[in-house]
């Protein structure tokens, strides 16, 4: 009598692990096969059918089902020993453990020559086995984890805010980018043609430099901005006139805001109590992430800053109220998805890791009191 042959359950951790190994160019084609046996066999379909589609032998199939239900995924990256050199025992383990442990001498990263010199092997052997366990040591990201002793209060004020807008009100990120520079190539850069890429100068000259106050509408995406010579909190307060002016009286206007100096100078927080419609939410210390208008200030720098040539100072701000224009012709609203409880899993899963690395480093910093 014919055993049923063995039934296959996957997790959907083990079905994107399979899939990421069929799909990745450097997988063997044996192991890419053992792979398709099992998702196949997850579907339902018999060791018949899929010998018939691999082109293996029904027993193969039989073979490889049993394996993976004994021993798992890790069973499945079984080559079968052919012509040609033998991989050496430990090999990956090895480069990965000289990757995330160690750096050359006197340098501060690895690179795939580098490290197959150290090693004895080809960098294609090391870049293969980076790609295969997802290292990049040439690649970084830069972050900061906030002290602010009041983080937790600050975050659920302004998340919820994002995903909760008030009714009969206006939610404004407002900030400014401060010393925008007027710079000016000293030749004219050569023009954009088939197989060679727009050129500029390496050098420039400076004409000075300009802030931007903006305030980006959460909800329709429109922008509002003025540009001054300074940014201090005579032009902060200027602006928020501006603000009071341009939207409807009976409308409240939810700033959020970073903690910047000019923010809370006395004068300022004078005058958004005298205007009770202005209900300030700042963000959290080194927190800037949370401010939507700092994404649509890399909008302005990406498109219409860091290209230009501009011979003034006028030419600077004509271009970025050109752009303006042209994004509130069409806005684009910046739509905030994160949840505050992921965020503080995320972030307390980054303080422990800092701990561990240097204790105390994430304790908030206190102020020295001035000797009586």
């Amino acid at each position: 009598m014919r055993t049923p042959p063995q039934r296959i359950n996957l997790e959907e951790s083990q079905r994107q692990v399979l899939e990421q190994w069929v799909r990745a160019h450097g997988t063997p084609q044996q192991v890419v096969k053992h792979c398709q046996i099992i998702l196949q066999s997850a579907e339902g379909k018999s060791d018949r059918a899929i010998a018939m589609e691999l082109g293996i032998n029904r027993h193969t199939c039989r073979l490889w089902r049993a394996r993976f239900v004994a021993c798992g995924v890790d069973c499945l990256w079984e080559v079968e020993a052919g012509r040609g050199r033998k991989a050496q025992a430990g090999l990956a383990q090895r480069i990965i453990e000289a990757t995330l442990h160690s750096k050359p001498a006197g340098q501060t990263h690895w690179s795939t020559r580098k490290l197959a010199k150290e090693q004895g092997v080809h960098p294609s052997t090391v870049a293969r086995i980076w790609q295969e366990h997802e290292l990049k040591p040439h690649r970084q990201k830069t972050f900061k984890l906030s002290r602010d002793a009041k983080f937790v209060e600050k975050l659920l004020d302004v998340v919820g805010i994002y995903l909760n807008p008030p009714q009969h009100a206006m939610v404004l990120c407002v900030d400014e980018k401060s010393q925008i520079q007027a710079l000016d190539r000293t030749q004219p850069g050569l023009p954009l043609k088939k197989g060679r890429c727009g050129t500029w100068t390496h050098d420039y000259v400076r004409h000075r430099t300009t802030t931007l106050f903006a305030a980006l509408n959460v909800v329709s995406g429109k922008v509002s901005g003025e540009c001054y010579p300074r940014h201090r909190h005579q032009e902060f307060i200027k602006f928020l006139r501006r603000l009071d002016s341009e939207f409807e009286p009976d409308l409240e206007l939810h700033l959020i805001m970073d903690n910047y100096g000019t923010h809370k100078h006395e004068k300022v927080r004078r005058f958004l109590d005298r205007q009770r419609r202005f209900k300030v939410h700042y963000i959290p210390t080194s927190s800037s992430w949370l401010n939507l208008v700092e994404r649509w200030f890399a909008e302005l720098s990406g498109n219409a800053i860091r290209r230009g040539s501009f011979a003034s100072v006028p030419d600077l701000i004509q271009a970025i109220f050109d752009f303006i224009a042209q994004w509130n012709a069409e806005p684009t609203p910046f739509v905030w998805t994160a949840k505050a409880e992921d965020i503080l899993a995320k972030v307390e899963r980054c303080r422990q890791r800092l701990e561990e690395i240097s204790p105390g480093c994430t304790k908030p910093k206190r102020r020295l009191k001035k000797a009586a």
